[in-house]
């Protein structure tokens, strides 16, 4: 298999997320692909550095799928980043690859097919997204096959889609966010994404928290940088040993995050349900 990883963030994300956790978000994604498919050959794209060369729809369609990072830009504002983000998830779509995408690669793919995505506010999510439930759509849906009725996972995000484009489906939402996960198809292409972080290790996650540790401050998520400190270490410990029962009652989490197989399960889905076809269906075309 062929798997191009589209890094979303922008340089200096990738340099403070290098020096806090030792990898970008692209270079996880390639890492927990290939955990995920052995063998597979991943290549990487920058869509929001203005220097990256970026591939023709052509050279899209050589690819198995196209996997779309987080990232810190805000879809809802106009830049050159985002517009280039813009222009390479459209023609991820006109290239009928199968795509995938978490956080800002859902919410890249709702406004590249025509829908909106807007501030997150005071809902918003650090380090777990809580009590995540399937609705009809997704309990039948395979992008969510093998998750118990409510779970948790991974997440950061201050944005959140809007609305959703025509011919897309919401199939998994929480208190905190209405579209967790959806279905887009558009221009001939098919995309699964989810707002959360299935590609995400544990030791990821208490990294993500000391980095953005002075805005959880500002908006009232903790009270001190200790307090972020405190609840990062736990996390820290939890990622050193996940089988430990009593971090996992301190953070209130399941073996839905602690299990590797069980964290990257839409992943797995993804490559299973929807790659795995379209490449049969290519090769009897």
């Amino acid at each position: 298999m062929r798997f191009l990883v589209a890094e979303s963030s922008p340089p200096e994300a990738r340099k403070k997320r290098r020096e806090s956790v030792g990898k970008s978000s692209g270079e996880t994604f390639v890492d927990t692909l290939k955990r995920l498919a052995p063998g597979a050959e991943c290549d990487q794209v920058k869509p929001a550095d203005h220097c990256s060369e970026l591939p023709t729809g052509q050279e899209i369609r050589t690819y198995d799928a196209v996997f779309l990072t987080g990232s810190p830009l805000h879809l809802w504002q106009d830049s050159d980043e985002v517009r280039r983000e813009i222009a390479f998830m459209r023609a991820v779509f006109a290239s009928n690859t199968p795509s995938f995408g978490s956080c800002a690669g859902l919410q890249l793919a709702a406004v590249a097919a025509g829908g909106t995505v807007r501030p997150i506010g005071e809902r918003r999510e650090a380090g777990f997204a809580r009590r995540i439930t399937s609705n009809e759509a997704g309990r039948k849906h395979p992008l969510l096959q093998g998750r118990p009725p409510a779970w948790d996972a991974p997440a950061f995000h201050t944005d959140e889609v809007e609305t959703l484009p025509a011919d897309s489906v919401v199939l998994a939402s929480n208190e905190a966010t209405r579209v967790q996960a959806a279905e887009i198809r558009h221009g001939g292409g098919v995309f699964w994404g989810v707002q959360y972080h299935p590609e995400i290790s544990l030791f990821e996650i208490a990294g993500a928290l000391r980095r953005q540790a002075s805005d959880l401050i500002e908006k009232g998520l903790a009270r001190s940088e200790a307090d972020v400190e405190s609840f990062a270490k736990v996390v820290d410990e939890l990622a050193g040993d996940p089988h430990r029962r009593d971090l996992q009652w301190r953070l209130g989490l399941s073996e839905d995050v602690t299990a590797p197989e069980k964290r990257t399960l839409e992943l797995s889905n993804f490559i299973e349900h929807l790659v795995k076809p379209t490449m049969s269906q290519r090769q009897r075309g």
